[in-house]
């Protein structure tokens, strides 16, 4: 208990690991679980069926596990999940989840969290993302692993966003935006693909090339959906090492919306 501070507001049915630290005037709900070596910052509040994994760090004067900004929420239990190894700077608001869908809000591990970002009900964060100051999920928004988003980024409702893209600052996301993409502007549009990120985790140079092909079939040739799509299918046969980009990009737009469509 030494590592609790003793001006904060902890409920008897909590279950916080004996490592875990907790700075000065933070309250912590009775439905809330955090794992080992867990750091919990002043002035924040906990809440609602929220778990928290091992080893995050989280900052002052965040709020975790609020019910959602959802008109239609009427107190059911749902929950917000955060995994391990997370980075949570100040000022965050992460929402639980609504029964309008899974009724989990849920962040994956290692990821780097800045200042004032929102995540609303029901959004599902992968692994190893980096969401700059100001980046505004709204409610059930899908972000796939290795996704950075520049600062200021706003995302609209029920949009995803593919691995290993990324966002320019101030860019505003109304359609899906596919995996390797790089975008900017308002409503944002593709620019590039993020190659340098690729060489950075380890990608070889055949599969970086196939990266290369599929932004020219999307973005470059003037093809339709569709036959950008068969375009992008034939790789492997040119590029020995295409098929995990490849299969990537392929199940990403087949699992897109037609209605909201990806950024162009």
């Amino acid at each position: 208990m030494s590592l609790i501070h003793p001006t904060a507001v902890i409920d008897p049915a909590a279950e916080l690991d004996s490592s875990v630290s907790v700075g000065p005037y933070t309250v912590i709900g009775p439905h809330v679980k955090v794992g080992k070596g867990t750091t919990i910052g002043a002035h924040c509040v906990i809440e609602g069926h929220t778990t928290i994994g091992q080893d995050n760090r989280i900052f002052q004067f965040n709020s975790l596990g609020a019910i959602p900004q959802d008109k239609k929420y009427a107190g059911e239990p749902c929950e917000l999940i955060l995994g391990d190894r997370n980075t949570v700077r100040e000022f965050c608001t992460f929402n639980i989840g609504s029964p309008g869908d899974t009724g989990v809000t849920r962040l994956g591990n290692d990821n780097w969290v800045m200042a004032y970002v929102h995540l609303a009900h029901d959004c599902v964060v992968g692994n190893h993302t980096i969401f700059a100051n100001n980046s505004q999920l709204a409610g059930h928004v899908h972000v796939d692993d290795w996704v950075i988003l520049g600062g200021f980024t706003v995302v609209h409702q029920f949009v995803k966003i593919g691995a290993h893209s990324m966002t320019a600052m101030c860019s505003l996301l109304f359609a899906d935006l596919p995996p390797f993409v790089m975008c900017q502007g308002q409503p944002a549009q593709a620019r590039s693909m993020n190659f340098e990120g690729l060489r950075r985790r380890g990608f070889s140079a055949d599969s970086i090339s196939a990266v290369k092909a599929m932004h020219k079939a999307l973005y470059r040739d003037g093809l339709t959906l569709d036959q950008a799509k068969a375009r992008i299918a034939e790789l492997p046969a040119k590029h020995t090492d295409a098929q995990a980009v490849v299969d990537l990009m392929l199940g990403f737009l087949a699992d897109s919306s037609p209605q909201r469509g990806i950024v162009r």
